[in-house]
């Protein structure tokens, strides 16, 4: 299924000269939703996956229906004074300023394989960012999952894995 007419472009949200990609039409859709998360997943369903991250905040609606669909856990990965135990974090540069991510100190298991997931790849910072939580929490990273990657902004280049990126829609 395409799922590009889903997609809603916003001008100067949420700051002039940023394009917002508005998914709540492709969330309120039964069947495009259902397809979104599918897309997502196909590439990993025989990866072993114990867990998926995602990211704050749409990568967690994207992020748990993909763990359903795989058939494992859920971790969120949240912005700062959100978690309520310990936590670790790292800070990052965004495309129109800068941020912090953070996850519980126990939420991984060191050697677990997780699949991170996120809405959109933009610059690459947050990935990249989410990618150094889980070095440090000692997970294996089996690959990234996106909904949209925006090409123009080449945040795939930040990608410094040996684990497959997969965005279902490239713009």
């Amino acid at each position: 299924m395409n799922l590009t007419p889903y997609i809603r472009d916003i001008a100067d949200f949420p700051k002039p000269g940023i394009g917002f990609k508005d998914l709540t039409p492709l969330l309120g859709d039964a069947r495009a939703f259902a397809d979104s998360i599918e897309q997502l997943i196909a590439p990993f369903r025989e990866s072993k996956v114990d867990c998926i991250c995602g990211i704050e905040a749409r990568g967690f609606i994207f992020g748990a229906a993909a763990a359903t669909g795989l058939g494992c856990g859920f971790v969120p990965m949240r912005k700062p004074g959100k978690l309520p135990a310990a936590t670790i974090s790292v800070d990052y540069a965004l495309e129109y300023g800068s941020d912090r991510l953070e996850m519980h100190v126990d939420a991984i298991r060191p050697g677990a394989r997780v699949l991170l997931i996120d809405d959109v790849l933009a610059t690459g910072g947050t990935l990249s960012a989410a990618a150094a939580l889980l070095d440090r929490a000692g997970a294996e990273i089996v690959g990234a999952g996106l909904l949209i990657e925006l090409l123009a902004l080449q945040g795939r280049s930040r990608w410094q894995r040996n684990a497959p990126l997969h965005a279902v829609i490239a713009i």
